[in-house]
């Protein structure tokens, strides 16, 4: 039964009973196999296997045709368009020109064709324009404007190209061109009118070339005094307080104490410029604050232990100010009064005098020496330090005060060549004939006139380390000189 069961088993597609002589027959014909022999394969799923396996490796050599590997033909780290182009991934490139084709083909469907023509035109019209205005702008851009010189001509400002100069003050908001800074100098004189300052003579001496030395800030030294020349107006005390604020006191008591503090300060060997600031805080406070004259010699010694503060290294203190005054104020009367003037000033004590002017306008005159002249400096100095007993000096600003002490002392010394020349002038800003009145005001305090007894300043400036300016006199001055 066993054997008869496996043998319909091999041979179910057949119809029947199958018994022995019939397995048998169908043995002997082959259509029966043994039950060890091996199974052979369907044959139609044989065929129908190999059909799909051919389609499938058709599909895959169709795909590799498509779908190659990209091959690195640059690997370094320069920026070369054609290497790093070529590095792409083939199939990320046609996916982008696929793509790319696809957005061309529909907006040139979209688009007209004539309005497409004439995208071009339009672009090329656009750059003419630009071209045209920037041609019509830039003639417009050179400056214009002029400046008065002594010929009555006109200086073109666009001849800067040639390297004229020029300076303006500090309370202007114009300023030139960084072009012009860059380009050779050429020197010229300068006239101060207002506010600004223009060149009116190339002829003079740069004081300021040595660039070495830095204690003389020559980078900076033109615009620190065109500062000062406005500060100078702005802080100016009132040239006629004596008649309209002070009732008490008079212009001889005024130059006894400032005659007396010369002397303090030779005592307490003080700075010139301790001296000019005290005065200068004695005017300014009396020209707005009425003081009785027994309290002018406490006003007088506290003005200037404000200023030894200010300018001095080691001013002397205020024991010792009472002391000089004969213990007549107490420290507490000069503390007291200190802070009533710096209330006054605001704590702003600074302000430009004659000794400040003085050091620019002595080094422009010693230009045109071989060697510095030690005299003429020193006889301008007195000259100056004059100026601060006389009252009437009010009426001058510090700057053309040092400017007439320096031409009244090169006229002392040297009466063969003219005393102003074209670097004083520049660096100055004023010419002889702005000078006349100061200096010949300035002459009748050098030849006492009016018979000043006060004498602390003349005494100083005979000493001989001053090379006894005080005792040379100067001749008449010419009318031809302004």
């Amino acid at each position: 039964m066993r054997k008869e069961n496996g043998v319909s088993a091999n041979v179910g597609a057949l119809n029947g009973r199958i018994t022995r002589a019939r397995a048998a027959t169908l043995r002997a014909s082959g259509q029966l196999l043994p039950l060890n022999a091996p199974k052979q394969p369907d044959q139609k799923r044989v065929s129908r296997a190999n059909t799909k396996r051919s389609a499938l490796d058709e599909n895959h050599n169709a795909g590799l045709q498509h779908k190659k590997r990209a091959v690195l033909q640059d690997v370094t780290n320069v920026c070369c368009n054609n290497s790093y182009k070529s590095c792409i991934n083939a199939t990320k490139i046609q996916a982008k020109s696929n793509k790319q084709a696809r957005k061309g083909a529909a907006n040139s469907s979209k688009v007209a064709p004539d309005v497409a023509a004439q995208v071009q035109p339009t672009r090329a019209n656009l750059q003419k324009e630009d071209t045209q205005e920037l041609a019509k702008i830039e003639p417009k851009l050179e400056v214009t404007c002029s400046v008065n010189l002594k010929e009555d001509a006109t200086l073109p400002l666009n001849s800067i190209n040639e390297g004229v100069f020029y300076r303006w003050l500090s309370n202007r908001s114009s300023a030139m061109p960084s072009q012009s800074q860059s380009r050779p100098r050429r020197n010229g004189k300068f006239s101060f009118s207002g506010t600004t300052i223009t060149p009116s003579d190339p002829d003079f001496v740069d004081i300021d070339s040595d660039k070495k030395d830095p204690q003389l800030c020559s980078l900076y030294s033109p615009e620190i005094y065109n500062n000062l020349r406005v500060a100078e107006l702005a802080r100016r005390p009132y040239p006629n307080f004596m008649e309209t604020i002070q009732r008490d006191i008079t212009q001889s008591m005024r130059g006894i104490l400032v005659d007396w503090l010369v002397e303090v300060s030779e005592e307490y060997k003080l700075v010139p410029d301790t001296l000019y600031l005290t005065v200068h805080l004695i005017d300014w406070f009396l020209s707005k604050n009425y003081i009785e004259r027994q309290r002018l010699q406490l006003l007088g010694i506290t003005c200037m232990l404000i200023a030894s503060k200010y300018e001095e290294i080691c001013a002397p203190r205020v024991e010792e100010f009472c002391f000089i005054t004969d213990n007549t104020y107490t420290k507490e009367e000069v503390l007291k009064m200190e802070t009533k003037v710096l209330k006054y000033f605001g704590f702003q004590i600074f302000a430009p005098t004659a000794k400040t002017f003085l050091r620019r306008f002595l080094r422009a005159a010693q230009a045109s020496y071989k060697s510095p002249s030690i005299e003429m400096e020193c006889l301008a100095n007195y000259l100056a330090e004059l100026t601060l007993i006389d009252y009437e000096f009010l009426n001058f600003v510090p700057s053309i005060v040092a400017a007439s002490a320096v031409f009244l002392a090169r006229w002392t010394l040297d009466q063969s060549s003219h005393p102003w020349n074209s670097t004083l002038e520049h660096y100055t800003a004023y010419n002889q004939s702005d000078l006349k009145t100061t200096v010949i005001a300035l002459q009748d305090l050098q030849l006492n006139t009016k018979g000043c007894p006060l004498s602390a300043i003349r005494m100083k400036y005979r000493q001989q380390k001053f090379k006894s300016v005080a005792a040379l006199t100067s001749p008449k001055l010419l009318e031809t000189l302004f």
